[in-house]
């Protein structure tokens, strides 16, 4: 590998290109992280209803 014949914008270029690719992941990573906190609430306020559905005696019908 012949660094002599490596252009100088490779300095800005690669790291420019690894900056752009950590902040999209960043944000992909943010959003997928939201989402399965949603769905962790979203199950666990179902588990909750549904504990409290079967808790409850059904109520008589006379």
């Amino acid at each position: 590998m012949n660094f002599a014949n490596m252009p100088s914008s490779h300095f800005i270029f690669i790291p420019a290109v690894l900056l752009i690719g950590l902040v999209i992941g960043w944000i992909l990573g943010s959003r997928a992280a939201r989402d399965a906190y949603a769905m962790e609430l979203k199950r666990r306020d179902e588990r909750e209803r549904r504990e409290r559905e079967r808790a409850q005696p059904p109520a008589s019908g006379a």
